[in-house]
Formats: structure tokens, C-alpha cells, sequence
């Protein structure tokens, strides 16, 4: 174990939106240290959530997120030989981390098209509650919900 807990690094928001949750799914979504390109992708991506909704791209891009991070989730617990998984709640800072993690995921994981149409369609899916990354939460959801039985030997 290290002896101190590493500060957390302060992100600036981006420059269209003044948005931290932009900057940070940006640099999920860089790869290869090719931030101009993340930008531009997440940017277009933007364009088209405003397009087929109707409202904020920010609006819907927060609601998204909301409803894809998860609540409960279960971690691993060493107990006298026997490894159970034990339901926790799941911080706010984690369930963010999450939730951008799983909505980039599903969206490469879509077949064909341009990646910021890609990424458009499953924010706008996941501010629906459909799509893969929500369908991730209810499944992240079940497995604590079948492990609460050993929710007793919580740290």
C-alpha cells in the first residue's frame, strides 16, 4: 500500500462549452496523445446530441451520464480463505469515472459510422435509459442486488 493518497490533479474546462465533464470525456477519448482529434470528435459529436434532441448537448450529455452511473457495485473481499464480492456504494467521483468509461466503451463497441456519430448515439440513448452503457448499470445493479447477502462484511 502507498503511504499517501495522491492529490487529485484540478481539469480546466474546455473552451466551446466551459465544461469539466467535456475536457475529462475528451481525454477518455484521446488516444496516441492526439487531443485535437478527441476534441474535434467530441465536439462533433456534440453537434449532432443538439441536432437530434433538440435541447443542450450539455443538458443531455449530464443526463446521460446520470443515468448511467451506478449506484451499487461489488468489490472483492478477502474473508478467511473464501473471496466474496460485497456490495458498496459507489462514490460520485467513481460513478462520473464510470459512467464516461461505459458510455465511450459502448459507443466504439457500435458498429460502422464515424465515432462521433457513434458517441452521439449513445449519449442520446443514455439520456433515454437505453442502449449498452445503461444496460452495464442494470447488470452492475443486479450483481450487488444477488451479492447482498454478504453486504455484511462491508470495510
Amino acid at each position: 500500500m502507498r503511504r499517501t493518497k495522491p492529490e487529485k490533479r484540478e481539469v480546466l474546462p474546455d473552451v466551446r462549452y466551459n465544461s469539466v465533464i467535456v475536457s475529462n470525456l475528451v481525454n477518455r477519448i484521446m488516444s496516441r496523445g492526439k487531443k485535437s482529434t478527441a476534441v474535434r470528435m467530441m465536439y462533433d459529436a456534440l453537434d449532432i446530441v443538439q441536432e437530434k434532441t433538440g435541447k443542450g448537448a450539455i443538458e443531455a450529455l449530464e443526463l446521460a451520464l446520470k443515468n448511467v452511473g451506478p449506484v451499487m457495485e461489488v468489490r472483492p473481499r478477502r474473508v478467511g480463505g473464501a473471496t466474496y464480492q460485497v456490495p458498496m456504494e459507489v462514490p460520485s467521483s467513481r460513478r462520473m469515472t464510470l459512467a464516461m468509461r461505459w458510455i465511450i466503451d459502448a459507443a466504439r463497441s457500435r458498429s460502422g459510422k464515424s465515432f462521433a456519430e457513434k458517441l452521439s448515439s449513445e449519449i442520446v440513448d443514455a439520456a433515454n435509459n437505453q442502449g449498452s452503457a445503461v444496460r452495464k448499470r442494470e447488470e452492475t445493479h443486479k450483481m450487488a442486488e444477488a451479492n447482498r447477502a454478504f453486504s455484511h462484511y462491508r470495510v
